[in-house]
């Protein structure tokens, strides 16, 4: 088996997005966890960032079959495979939905379910795994004294969670509503009761998917109440009646009540634990360590036969520059 580096490819370094954050992380464990064994590095593509290498600059200077490249960003996606054509690729999977087609010689990493379902569909022929995102041990329950009854995130919440919800439950409890970027939420959610998340009006603005739902989990994992949207990849690990109350249910009064309900009666809860750990770090370690090994293998066996099974997903004509002005529309 041939042991090739990895190269993580990114539009740039710094941005604010759930899914670039996930990317770095994915990053990072694999550094750490290969070290000795393959060089892991970062690339950027849209420009030339100081010491971090430059992707059009990499791809002229370094052999083809000793790399792997990692691409995740969506918009770029089909510019990406055209660049790197002749290159081993790996699509890390978060958003679904921009409906560009994966050539079977790209092995597709999705960090949930409901993205490995709909690349199931999509593209049948693939190579297609499962690695979720981590949840960090600084997600602990850590505290029963907790000042915030009720807290909202403005980032992709629904209008009726912020101009409906938000003003019916202010009246009857403290409700804290953070309308800026917050890099750590441990602290905020260790003193929260109940985490009102509702996704599925701007993903379904986006023509996209929750990639991932990461919030809720980090949430969850500290003792937190959860109301929830369970669009997409948020029903990986979210239960309704079980682990967590589903939002927006039939009327406002309805979701109010039960509030409410759940703010007087809050005290933490173990019972998440189990599903909680199931994205801790050992375990993405293992998953990780055992999909680059197959995906090695599948590379080696390219170099030696071509791809043959028939397709049988037909695909309409690819407008690019109709995604890219929907995505960037959102952020």
């Amino acid at each position: 088996m041939t042991q090739r580096n990895l190269y993580f490819v990114f539009p740039e370094m710094n941005i604010n997005s759930g899914g670039h954050i996930a990317q770095m992380k994915f990053m990072s464990i694999a550094q750490e966890h290969f070290q000795g064994i393959c060089d892991v590095q970062p690339v950027t593509y849209r420009k030339k960032e100081g010491n971090i290498l430059y992707l059009d600059e990499v791809i002229k200077d370094i052999s083809a079959a000793n790399n792997i490249y990692v691409i995740h960003w969506g918009p770029d996606i089909p510019l990406l495979l055209t660049k790197l054509n002749k290159f081993n690729v790996v699509y890390f999977a978060h958003s679904t939905g921009y409906k560009f087609k994966i050539p079977s010689k790209v092995p597709i990493i999705n960090v949930s379910k409901h993205s490995q379902a709909y690349w199931g569909r999509f593209a049948p022929n693939n190579l297609i795994f499962y690695l979720p995102n981590e949840i960090s041990d600084k997600y602990q329950c850590q505290s029963s004294e907790r000042s915030i009854d009720v807290l909202v995130q403005k980032r992709k919440s629904s209008k009726y969670l912020i101009e409906e919800l938000v003003p019916a439950l202010n009246p009857h409890c403290n409700l804290t509503l953070i309308d800026y970027w917050v890099e750590d939420l441990a602290t905020i959610f260790n003193q929260t009761k109940v985490y009102l998340y509702d996704s599925t009006e701007y993903w379904v603005q986006a023509r996209a998917s929750e990639g991932f739902g990461l919030p809720p989990l980090e949430a969850m994992a500290c003792g937190c109440t959860i109301f929830s949207s369970i669009n997409d990849a948020l029903s990986d690990y979210l239960d309704p009646s079980f682990n967590c109350h589903k939002l927006r249910v039939y009327s406002k009064e309805y979701d109010v009540q039960r509030i409410l309900s759940a703010v007087e009666n809050w005290q933490p809860n173990s019972i998440n634990l189990d599903i909680v750990n199931n994205y801790r770090l050992p375990l993405i370690k293992e998953r990780f360590d055992h999909i680059l090994k197959e995906i090695n293998l599948f590379f080696d066996h390219q170099q030696s036969y071509p791809a043959n099974i028939p397709s049988i997903i037909k695909h309409k004509p690819f407008s690019l520059e109709k995604v890219i002005k929907k995505i960037k529309s959102f952020f």
